[in-house]
């Protein structure tokens, strides 16, 4: 009656154990569903009959099913038996000395889903509960379910052994992964060959920087790129003789050019030093040659400006305790200074703040910046990605937005196997920088929601897609770790390469692997004024263009009325506090007038009294009162939370609509007036193929009415149902905090901050 059907290649069924009941309520079995519990080498599946017990939505993905969880979502497999009163937390290959009743799943994506045994047989059931605390946590990164994923739907519908090699190579170039070619219909760069960093030199029109070969075939640094940008002044003997004094041999990486000629680079920490002044000096110069006007460079040290990883970890804990895991009845009146505590918010703060402060060094004073890290794999990810963002507007877009993962997070060596933990050997290793950088990028999107072209929703996503493990975007620590497991791999599994280096794995970025055109349509926000928005003018369907002068001369800010941007530590200690609620600004602005402005601070001010410009640069606003815990990414999963036909869902849903009705209307008129399919303006590339329209919800629909739908709500489109609820929150301070009430930084904190 329950069978699963497999959805990916190379998964197969470890265990399984039936008469098995989800538990959907907290107080009682009523509404839970039964089935069976499947245990394969990719997931754990729910197979039910069961209808869940209202009416809900949740957003289909190709990989897995309704009540799925990846094996590398897994964080915790907790095991209880009632009647002896224990429980247990299993590691990998540990004993289970007594037959669960009870199983509790703590998921990395802020899900607990809960299981009861009471009619199933005691052994199976024990048994699953073993196979997925083993599965769960892999000794070895080539038995994360990639590889075996890749290894049959790449190359296991070829007789191997029968075909030759040249035939064979010629075969898996046509091989598709979920019906797309892994990477090879991509309309965006992945920086793994050098035409696409010359591409980008060109587009930042960073004329004195190359791009550098030394590292091809890793021979140099097993952590870099294979191919780094460098200045042109820079000979590629004279970077030989310079790597041997950088921490693992990390030698400096252009990131991006301001079109004032100001470069952002990152760096490792020089490990010699009695070569650190010389080696300053060697690479600054070259730096400074790279710049039109022969600009100074300033170095900005991040591993003593910003938070450790440890401390970013342990921030990221407490604020997945106090959300999912503690009854919010035992808070009580804690909740909203708990959040505070957790210092997740201030840590947000932190990066922003810095890296707004690079922005004005590139910006206002035309001096390149240099990002200073000791392995220049964490902290420099993050900020040199925000600050691009703030500057490039290219960046906001779908399509550039990804290229910018990819080239400072994915070529640039960030460790996701270590930092995401997928084998779960090391918890000091484990941090959650990435989510940072997105909780970051939310905070941004927030402010200026029509800067940007994607959606909240999409980068909710694409945090999910960092424990479904097929994808090389966030499976490993470098590029040459993947090269190199995949040839052993290839080797263990007799696969012929050919002329491949290593095992195509798809990236994360060809999104019809997970989902359908519709549902990708969801990423797409329906307020961005970029490039490729279209608007209506005296009758004439025109774009949007950016004007050909250089940022410096477009800045352009928020209305006059959001003012206090980036205020130093006077202003933080006008704040004040009251019972971890929503404060009361009262700054005293006499004192304002007295204290001398720096540079920076003019700087800032002036930005802010001007008009906006979405397609400028954008500085986000940093007091406590603008910065915002992300609900969606947060708090999706808690039944309690969500708020049917509420939450900003509700003004998505009809700005989709009405964006929607634009788009008619302009095709109306571009038949009216004659045009032909050569003069319509293109569509952004990473619009869904199949549908005219960008929309997900539309307009004038039958199926989707004008009125809010009955599945909406603040979870939307994820569904809490299924996940562990809890006892009522009415006059708790989560449900004042649902109500519009706000989290705040430490008042004490900002007041020992100053710019």
């Amino acid at each position: 009656l329950f069978s699963l059907k497999p959805k990916c290649h190379g998964e197969i069924v470890v265990n399984e154990v039936s008469f098995v009941r989800k538990c959907i309520g907290a107080d009682s079995s009523h509404g839970d569903l039964w089935g069976k519990l499947i245990c394969t080498n990719f997931k754990v599946s729910f197979i039910t009959h069961d209808a869940l017990p209202k009416q809900r939505f949740q957003v289909a993905n190709r990989l897995l099913g309704e009540h799925d969880v990846p094996l590398a979502c897994v964080e915790q497999v907790v095991t209880v038996n009632d009647a002896k009163g224990k429980q247990k937390v299993l590691c990998s290959n540990q004993k289970l000395k007594f037959n669960p009743t009870e199983l509790v799943l703590y998921c990395k994506d802020f899900r607990i889903i809960r299981f009861r045994f009471d009619e199933a047989g005691p052994q199976s059931a024990k048994k699953v509960c073993l196979a997925i605390a083993h599965y769960s946590q892999p000794a070895d990164p080539q038995l994360l379910f990639g590889f075996e994923y890749i290894g049959k739907q790449y190359y296991g519908s070829l007789a191997i052994n029968s075909i030759p090699t040249q035939e064979l190579t010629a075969t898996c170039a046509g091989e598709r992964v979920n019906g797309v070619d892994p990477g090879g219909g991509l309309q965006m760069p992945l920086f793994d060959r050098p035409s696409e960093w010359d591409r980008e030199i060109k587009r930042t029109g960073a004329a004195e920087w190359r791009v550098c070969s030394i590292n091809e075939g890793y021979v140099v640094s097993p952590s870099l790129p294979e191919y780094v940008v460098v200045p042109v002044s820079l000979a590629d003997q004279d970077l030989k003789q310079y790597l041997c004094f950088f921490t693992a041999h990390r030698i400096p990486l252009w990131c991006w050019n301001h079109p004032n000629g100001s470069a952002l680079v990152r760096m490792a920490s020089i490990s010699d030093p009695l070569q650190q002044r010389k080696l300053d000096q060697r690479i600054c110069s070259a730096i400074t040659k790279s710049h039109p006007q022969r600009s100074d460079v300033l170095k900005s040290d991040l591993d003593k400006n910003l938070p450790n990883i440890q401390d970013i970890q342990a921030a990221f804990v407490k604020v997945r305790q106090i959300c999912v895991i503690e009854p919010f009845e035992e808070s009580e009146e804690k909740w909203l200074s708990s959040m505070e505590s957790s210092r997740w918010l201030e840590y947000v703060r932190a990066f922003l703040k810095h890296s707004a402060e690079v922005v004005y060094l590139l910006e206002g004073k035309h001096v390149s910046v240099i990002l200073q890290e000791e392995e220049d794999r964490d902290l420099s990810c993050v900020v040199s990605s925000l600050v691009q963002l703030m500057l490039d507007p290219h960046f906001r877009s779908l399509t550039g937005f990804q290229s910018l993962v990819q080239k400072e997070w994915v070529m640039a060596g960030h460790r996701f196997l270590h930092r995401c933990n997928h084998l779960k050997k090391n918890d000091k290793e484990e941090s959650p920088l990435f989510q940072l950088f997105l909780d970051c990028v939310w905070q941004i999107i927030n402010q200026y929601p029509a800067a940007f072209e994607f959606t909240e929703t999409y980068l909710t996503v694409l945090s999910d897609s960092m424990w479904i493990p097929v994808f090389s975007t966030f499976l490993f620590n470098c590029p040459q770790q993947r090269t190199e497991n995949s040839m052993d791999f290839a080797k263990s599994k007799c696969i012929p390469m050919g002329e491949e280096k290593a095992l195509r794995f798809p990236p994360v970025w060809d999104w019809s692997q997970q989902f359908t055109p519709k549902d990708q349509a969801l990423f797409n926000n329906p307020m961005y004024v970029g490039k490729g928005a279209t608007c209506v003018q005296n009758g004439t369907v025109k774009s949007f263009r950016r004007t050909k002068k250089n940022y410096s001369s477009t800045l352009r800010g928020m209305p006059s009325s959001l003012r206090n941007i980036l205020m130093d530590g006077h202003d933080s200690l006008t704040l004040t506090r009251r019972n971890s609620l929503v404060p009361r600004l009262k700054p005293d602005f006499s004192q304002i007038r007295e204290v001398v402005e720096s540079p920076t601070e003019r700087f800032f001010r002036d930005w802010v009294s001007r008009p906006a410009d979405l397609q400028g640069m954008l500085i986000p606003q940093l007091l406590p009162s603008h910065l915002a815990l992300w609900r969606l990414y947060f708090l999706r999963w808690v039944p309690e939370a969500s708020i049917p036909k509420g939450g900003p869902v509700t003004a998505y849903h009809k700005l989709s609509q009405l964006a929607d009705e634009v788009e008619k209307l302009q095709s109306q008129l571009r038949q009216y007036k004659g045009a032909t399919p050569a003069s319509t303006p293109t569509s952004n590339p990473s619009a869904p193929p199949s549908d005219h329209s960008r929309m997900y919800f539309k307009a004038g629909s039958t199926h989707e009415p004008s009125s809010i739908p009955e599945y909406l709500s603040s979870s939307f489109p994820f569904s809490p149902v299924g996940n562990m609820c809890r006892r009522s929150i009415l006059g708790t301070p989560l449900s004042k905090f649902l109500n519009g009430a706000k989290t705040w930084l430490s008042t004490e904190t900002l007041a020992n901050e100053a710019l």
